[in-house]
């Protein structure tokens, strides 16, 4: 009987997309990558295509674990650009709008009057995060203020939030989870770093509803079967 000794590592990252084949010596098997496309819609705006993300992702494991038997993968393992985030249609699976791309900076403005409004330390002390546009909080809001029908869907719960890893752990689970794990929730600047949960306090200042928000576990944790 062949013993499940090989991992699969999945690398979502700004440029590109990997995918890797260690043993279990952490010796690297395989390797595949593909490089992945800039969008620039706007002055500041730097934007991905879901779609392009995920089709990469499925091709370069396809294409890592090709010279490796099925039964020798243990597990699997999502590694992203964190910041990076996106919304979908919880009932098609289908993103409304690009991703938006942790160097983007559509949300400098509002952040700007966050401060100016004294929330800069409420942000700092909750998450452990400078009030910044560099984070997924302000991204989100803008995607449910400027797409049409997008709070009104979220509000709802039509609408799934995620980072990267979020996405594509939907996909490969056929939406069966929708869950992050601790270290990519608490970049979103929604996450209470000290209770380990989101922060009604931040999505209330951020007009995030909670039920768009991923379950959040450990990074080691069963997050489903591909």
């Amino acid at each position: 009987m062949t013993t499940p000794d090989h991992l699969l590592a999945s690398d979502q990252g700004t440029s590109s997309t990997r995918a890797i084949v260690f043993d279990r010596a952490g010796t690297v098997v395989a390797t595949a990558q593909r490089p992945l496309t800039q969008h620039y819609p706007q002055d500041g705006g730097v934007e991905h295509d879901p779609e392009e993300i995920w089709q990469a992702t499925v091709a370069v494991c396809r294409e890592a674990v090709a010279g490796v038997a099925s039964d020798r993968i243990a597990a699997a393992g999502i590694t992203n650009q964190r910041e990076t985030c996106l919304l979908w249609d919880r009932a098609t699976g289908q993103p409304i709008h690009n991703a938006i791309v942790w160097q983007d900076r559509r949300g400098a403005e509002m952040c700007r009057t966050l401060e100016a409004a004294g929330h800069s330390e409420l942000v700092r002390t909750t998450t452990g995060l400078r009030l910044d546009s560099y984070f997924s909080a302000t991204k989100v809001a803008w995607l449910l203020d400027y797409v049409p029908g997008a709070r009104a869907k979220a509000e709802n719960g039509d609408l799934a939030l995620g980072t990267i890893d979020t996405f594509l752990l939907w996909r490969f689970t056929s939406g069966a989870h929708h869950t992050t794990d601790a270290t990519n929730a608490a970049r979103t600047m929604l996450f209470d770093i000290h209770n380990q949960c989101w922060s009604d306090a931040l999505c209330t200042l951020f007009g995030v509803p909670q039920a768009i928000l991923p379950d959040v576990q450990d990074c080691t944790a069963d997050f489903g079967v591909m």
